[in-house]
C-alpha cells in the first residue's frame, strides 16, 4: 500500500503507482492492470477524483517527467537484487531506496550536492583501512565465479569445508594460480554484495545528440576490502557475457571508489541545453 510523509514530502510507492502517476502526467488513462494502483493513490489522496495530481508529488513528477540525470543502483547480496537510484531534474533532486521482501521504494527529496554522498551511502561504501592483500589483481573468468558461487552453500555452514569447496571449483573452472587462486577463494568466502552504479543523460558524441552512459561496477568484500570489476566492463548489454568471458577484478580502497563515483556524474555543461541543472558533484 503506498503512503507519504508531509513533513518530508517522501513517499512510499511501488513502480506500478508510478506508472499511474506517469500515465495522469501525461494526460493519458492508466491501462486496465494498473487501476487497483490508482485506486490505492485515490484512497490516500495523492490523486483525486478526475485523476488531479496532489500538489505535492510536485518535485517527484518533475524530476520523473523529464530527469536531466539517471543514477541507478543495483545491489545484490544475500537477499538477492536491491534496486535504489537518484533522479535529477531541474528544480529538484530526488533520491528513491528498495528494500528487501517490500514492493515499494521510499522516495525522497535531496540537496543537490549531497548527490555523491547518497550514492555511496545506498552502496554502504565504508572505511576500509583493515583491509590487507599480497595481491591486488585477479584475472579469471566468469564461469570460474560460476563455479565458487553455486558451491557456496554447500559447506553447510563449516567455514573450512566451503573454502575447501570453492577452491576446489576454482581449479576446476581454471583459476590454478597462486596467490591469487586463495585471494579469490577469500574474496567470494568474504563476499557483502556485489553493486553497480550507473549514470545516463543526453549529451553529445561526435556533435551529434546522443544517449551518454557511465558505470561502476564494483565487490564489497568485507574484511578483503573493495574490488572494482574492470572486466566485463560496464555497461554490460543483455547477452554479452558468458562463462568464457573475463573476469578481472583490482583491489580498490574507498577514497579511489569515492571519486570513481564522483566521475560516473556529467559536468554541467555535459548537459544539452541545461546549464542550470542541479547537478553539483
Amino acid at each position: 500500500m503506498p503512503s507519504y510523509d508531509s513533513s518530508r514530502a517522501r513517499f512510499r510507492l511501488a513502480d506500478r503507482h508510478i506508472a499511474v502517476l506517469a500515465r495522469l502526467l501525461n494526460g493519458e488513462n492508466p491501462a486496465d492492470e494498473l487501476w487497483p494502483a490508482l485506486g490505492e493513490l485515490m484512497q490516500i489522496g495523492l490523486v483525486g477524483e478526475e485523476g488531479e495530481l496532489a500538489p505535492i508529488l510536485r518535485d517527484l513528477l518533475g524530476a520523473l517527467a523529464a530527469p536531466l540525470v539517471l543514477a541507478t543502483v543495483e545491489v545484490i547480496g544475500e537477499h538477492g537484487t536491491i534496486n535504489h537510484g537518484v533522479m535529477v531534474g531541474q528544480e529538484a533532486v530526488i533520491a528513491y531506496e528498495g528494500w528487501p521482501g517490500e514492493e515499494e521504494s521510499q522516495y525522497t527529496p535531496i540537496a543537490p550536492h549531497s548527490l555523491v554522498w547518497e550514492l555511496a551511502r545506498m552502496v554502504n561504501l565504508q572505511a576500509d583501512n583493515e583491509a590487507n592483500s599480497e595481491v591486488s589483481r585477479i584475472e579469471t573468468t566468469m564461469g570460474a565465479l560460476d563455479a565458487a558461487l553455486s558451491v557456496l552453500d554447500e559447506g553447510k555452514g563449516d567455514e573450512a569445508a566451503t573454502r575447501d569447496l570453492i577452491r576446489k571449483a576454482l581449479i576446476e573452472a581454471g583459476t590454478p594460480r597462486e596467490p591469487e587462486l586463495s585471494e579469490f577463494t577469500e574474496l567470494v568466502m568474504a563476499l557483502n554484495a556485489m553493486w553497480r552504479i550507473s549514470t545516463a543523460w543526453d549529451g553529445k558524441h561526435d556533435g551529434e545528440r546522443a544517449a551518454m552512459v557511465r558505470a561502476l561496477a564494483v565487490w564489497d568484500c568485507g574484511p578483503r576490502g573493495y574490488w572494482v570489476r574492470e572486466k566485463p566492463e560496464e555497461p554490460i548489454l543483455e547477452g554479452q557475457v558468458g562463462p568464457e568471458s573475463e573476469l578481472f577484478l583490482v583491489r580498490t580502497r574507498n577514497g579511489k571508489i569515492w571519486e570513481k563515483i564522483t566521475d560516473l556524474l556529467p559536468d554541467k555543461e555535459d548537459l544539452i541545453g541545461e546549464g542550470d541543472a542541479p547537478v553539483d558533484a
